[in-house]
């Protein structure tokens, strides 16, 4: 392993924290140990990490179709203007160069838990001994009359970085001077709860100085959502007049979209707009519910702490498509799960106890490109589930220059973490 020994203890030490210390004790069975991480972005790139950290002997098979895999942190800076889609690839080589974690690009066709393998497109087989899926979220297509799939190549989503992205900046630098952008925020729970509202933040700075007659509007299936007094205290500050938030308590509920005419129909009223950005109701990936893995409400219930299944044995599933209680569904929160969930397997393999975790979320939001906001949590095990035991955001009256350099530093140190790009 060519990992520096700086990153190595600097690892162990957080994992030595929980109790397992990084290859200090071998079972006989990690040796012949396979652990398959299905999905690449942040929850399964950082399993396959901590899994290679805490054991050298366990064979780590990353698989996932993408590469470079695009980072949706970031992805609201690309639609603002402030930086290209590039900036978001994220590549796998230092898992493979410095972890000697299997990379393979494909897609998972099939899951047989029974026999503990997985089916790839091309039908090779992979055997695992455990399985960490972190398939991320699918969207309810049937959740919105008159918006599909087919209808997000004209109003974009824009929630999942690549071509969506740049179809929706293209849209707004194309929109007229005095036109109007409507986001249609999503009810929970969904990918990146403060997500929308940075979106509508940064848009409005690239509407302010590009197109100041323009008007930006907020459909919301929500009646409140994260860091909303920070939110409405920088619109207030740095958009006044530009940008509007309509809660479906005032509204209506957002029934139907007509993608031709850029109009959305409320249970109460009608809106036209030039550019219509609609973010749908979402659910866990499909590979997860095509193994049975989802509850009827579309996600994927698991145990507090190990992220296993509670519907299959030897499943695991971190990151955006499990049910992890009051945890948002956040890069940073994935990363943590994953860490909790490699120990976790870890643990079963060297016939060792699992620890009870603490899990952290961190997210930080742009509210302009110099100006930002934050929110934090501590997650712990009680009675049975994951609880919030501790947490907090940036004051009203804090310093929103300095939280904005803190999350440039948080970006790069996430990415960092999860891809091992500077290991």
């Amino acid at each position: 392993m060519n990992a520096s020994r700086r990153d190595f203890l600097k690892g162990g030490a957080a994992l030595a924290a929980w109790g397992l210390t990084g290859c200090a004790t071998r079972s006989r069975r990690s040796g012949l140990a396979k652990v398959v991480v299905v999905g690449a972005g942040y929850g399964g790139a950082t399993a396959a990490r901590y899994l290679r950290l805490l054991d050298a002997n366990i064979h780590v098979t990353l698989i996932d179709a993408a590469e470079p895999y695009l980072s949706c942190p970031g992805s609201n800076d690309v639609i603002a203007g402030l930086q290209p889609l590039a900036a978001l690839q994220c590549n796998h080589s230092g898992l493979s160069r410095n972890w000697d974690v299997q990379r393979v690009r494909a897609t998972v066709k099939a899951i047989d838990p029974d026999r503990r393998q997985v089916r790839l497109h091309n039908d090779a087989v992979l055997a695992y001994d455990r399985l960490i899926l972190s398939p991320g979220i699918d969207f309810r297509w049937d959740a919105i009359a008159g918006y599909d799939e087919a209808a997000s190549q004209t109003v974009p989503h824009a929630w999942k970085a690549g071509p969506q992205t740049e179809l929706l900046y293209r849209q707004l630098q194309a929109m007229p001077a005095n036109g109007t952008l409507i986001i249609c925020a999503p009810p929970n729970p969904y990918r990146c709860p403060p997500g929308p509202y940075e979106r509508a933040s940064l848009i409005a700075h690239y509407l302010q100085q590009r197109k100041p007659r323009a008007k930006l509007l907020i459909l919301d299936g929500k009646s409140q959502f994260s860091k909303q007094a920070l939110f409405q205290e920088a619109w207030r500050r740095y958009y006044p007049g530009l940008l509007e938030w309509l809660p479906y308590t005032r509204t209506g509920r957002l029934e139907r979209v007509d993608a031709q005419s850029l109009t959305v129909h409320t249970e109460f009223e009608l809106f036209k707009a030039d550019v219509l950005n609609v973010i749908p109701p979402q659910q866990a990936g499909a590979l997860a519910r095509q193994a049975g893995l989802a509850d009827a409400a579309g996600w994927c219930p698991v145990h507090p702490g190990s992220f296993a299944s509670t519907l299959a044995p030897d499943i695991h599933v971190i990151g955006d498509a499990c049910n992890a209680g009051p945890m948002p569904k956040s890069a940073f929160a994935a990363g943590s799960q994953a860490k909790a969930c490699a120990l976790a397997v870890a643990a079963s393999l060297q016939d060792r106890p699992i620890p009870a975790p603490a899990l952290i979320n961190t997210c930080y939001s742009f509210v302009t490109p110099q100006a930002a906001i934050s929110v934090a949590g501590v997650y712990k095990i009680e009675r049975g589930q994951l609880s919030n035991v501790a947490g907090g955001e940036t004051p009203l009256t804090g310093d929103w220059q300095e939280e904005a350099r803190y999350a440039q530093n948080w970006r790069r140190a996430v990415r960092s973490d999860a891809f091992a790009e500077n290991s």
